[in-house]
């Protein structure tokens, strides 16, 4: 699964980021913490530069994991193909 060694990686330093760096996003590509950033456009800009097309993770740093929910998605409005 794409991501799932970043995703592992991150829930091993969450409690080290909440404590430092608590609201930001961070960037991880492998097992490395890239940087910290105040928005995830910064931190998606950042790893674009620095990995082009590899896969990398941005992830906000909050003690209670945010559900994003697609309302056109979930009435209809929309399609999702897999």
């Amino acid at each position: 699964m794409a991501l799932e060694k970043e995703l592992e990686f991150f829930q091993t330093v969450k409690a080290d980021l909440i404590k430092n760096h608590a609201d930001k996003f961070v960037l991880i590509h492998g097992s490395d913490i890239c940087g910290t950033y105040d928005t995830a456009e910064n931190a998606y800009v950042e790893g674009v530069k620095r990995f082009g097309r590899e896969p990398f993770l941005i992830k906000k740093i909050t003690e209670k994991e945010e559900t994003y929910r697609n309302q056109a998605l979930s009435l209809g409005l929309m399609n999702a193909r897999i």
